[in-house]
């Protein structure tokens, strides 16, 4: 039997993944959205569920606002001692550690570990000796220098930095540049990074590998896109399986689709993982388009793209853009979402409202039917189905001067949102529709009929574009109730 690449068709970015006994465990970047740091977990590697989030909230008033491209960058998992440790980079403020027993229902303790501005892509590593190190990159824009890694030491249980700062382990600016996500591995006494360089859209794997933690460390290219279609291939994580074989979990930059997912075989020679298909040894491997399973182990895990509001909670599929401080939605034959006022931009701007709740694509051509019940109290209330990205646009019904309408609104981040299209409407109940077609093209509709203004989806700030639902208001009176959110598929 065998997969096709990608394996998860969704922005889950900068991947970091661990095996533990017979599970995996993914997790990946989520910028300023919340929850944060999204779980996943497989038993074959290629059906994935979310399985929950490390955190509720961004742990800086910051985040309060909506700050697009912030917050969490390229986390890494791993496991130590019975312990599971997530290692968070917050490039702005320094890197927070999240720690738990139990990975799957456990509360995670949280604590800074290092402050301060540029650092990014933390890995950790424990040595056989009962030392601890840690493996990072620089972000030039806060830094002010990039494509090199450092390392720090730290006491075995992530508290204390033993090292006088950090050391600079290898300099890539001549033959890796832009090298970063580096990740740590130990394998036949030898200590292994692998990283990618050469930047997101046409870069490549690079592994690093050294007898000593701060090196001199050799370099190989190990994976590139040569005569594939897979741009990148940017960082991941190299997986051992129980019966003694590695594989390889990356992302690809698929502009509105985000950084989605591929899974890669690895073979070894000459002690370096080569990745993808191999023609020729002494080069590097190849993304590979499909493969044979690795785990022949069936499984019902997918991740969801709908909801019927249902139940007392939200779905895992919904992220906000912020911390949400004020309790803004409950459940009753459906989920009514309070029109908030957060403040003017907001008001003006819906890309920099918190309070929106967005997923991820994962299809390439979908279609989206939202019902939605209205219960408006006062002028400029409004709810309805949006596609965020740095340039978006969502459909609505709005009370503007004491009358209904129904509205098409585009927007860019932090300036104001136009009206493209306004009509006047009674009913109190409606269903609004979004049609996205590959590559990207996108049009609202109502009550099944589609109004033909149509759209280019453009991806956010370092992620793929999202859509989801909203109510707001001024007043915090008025409310909506979304009946159903279901999405549908669209099969060539």
């Amino acid at each position: 039997m065998e997969y096709k690449n990608p394996i998860i068709l969704g922005d889950y970015s900068d991947p970091d993944v661990i095996r533990y006994k017979d599970n995996f465990y993914l997790i990946a970047s989520s910028f300023n959205h919340t929850p944060i740091i999204p779980i996943l977990k497989s038993k074959n590697l290629i059906d994935w569920k979310i399985l929950r989030y490390v955190s509720d909230k961004l742990p800086y008033e910051k985040y309060n606002e909506v700050c697009h491209g912030d917050g969490v960058w390229a986390p890494s998992i791993r496991y130590h001692n019975g312990f599971f440790y997530i290692l968070a980079p917050f490039p702005d403020e320094g890197i927070w550690v999240y720690k738990t027993n139990d990975i799957e229902n456990g509360k995670f303790e949280s604590w800074c570990l290092i402050k301060g501005k540029g650092y990014e892509d933390p890995c950790p590593i424990w040595t056989s000796d009962g030392k601890c190190y840690l493996v990072l990159a620089f972000a030039k824009s806060r830094a002010g220098f990039n494509s090199c890694l450092g390392l720090f030491e730290f006491s075995p249980d992530l508290r204390s930095v033993l090292s006088d700062g950090y050391k600079i382990i290898f300099d890539g600016h001549n033959t890796q540049p832009t090298i970063e996500g580096p990740k740590f591995y130990y394998r036949n006494d030898m200590y292994y990074i692998l990283a990618p360089a050469g930047s997101v859209k046409t870069g490549w794997q690079t592994a690093l590998r050294s007898k000593n933690i701060y090196g001199p460390y050799e370099e190989k290219i190990v994976m590139a896109q040569n005569d594939s279609k897979i741009n990148g291939p940017h960082q991941g994580a190299l997986v051992d399986l129980k019966d003694g074989r590695d594989i390889f979990i990356h992302f690809q930059d698929l502009d509105a689709y985000g950084r989605i997912i591929h899974l890669e075989p690895v073979t070894w020679y000459n002690d370096w993982p080569i990745i993808g298909s191999v023609k020729d040894l002494l080069l590097c491997g190849t993304p590979v388009d499909s493969y044979e399973y690795f785990i022949n182990k069936e499984s019902n895990y997918k991740i969801v793209t709908s909801d019927n509001f249902d139940k007392d909670k939200l779905s895992l599929m919904w992220q906000n853009p912020a911390n949400t401080n004020m309790p803004y939605y409950s459940f009753n034959n459906g989920l009514i979402i309070k029109c908030l006022y957060h403040n003017e931009k907001a008001k003006n701007s819906l890309n920099l409202y918190p309070y929106s709740l967005l997923t991820k694509l994962m299809y390439k051509s979908f279609r989206v039917k939202v019902e939605i019940e209205f219960d408006f109290k006062s002028n400029n209330d409004e709810a309805g189905l949006i596609l965020m990205g740095e340039e978006y646009a969502y459909i609505s019904k709005e009370l503007i001067d004491s009358k209904y309408y129904i509205c098409i609104k585009s927007g860019k981040f932090n300036e104001c949102d136009n009206i493209l299209y306004k009509e006047l409407s009674d009913s109190n109940n409606i269903i609004f529709n979004l049609e996205f077609i590959y590559p990207g093209i996108y049009r609202f509709g109502i009550n099944n009929k589609y109004i033909n203004i149509k759209f280019n989806a453009k991806k956010g700030r370092w992620i793929g574009a999202k859509y989801g639902i909203f109510a707001r208001g001024i007043t915090n009176t008025g409310s909506a109730k979304f009946k159903y959110f279901k999405v549908k598929e669209i099969k060539k």
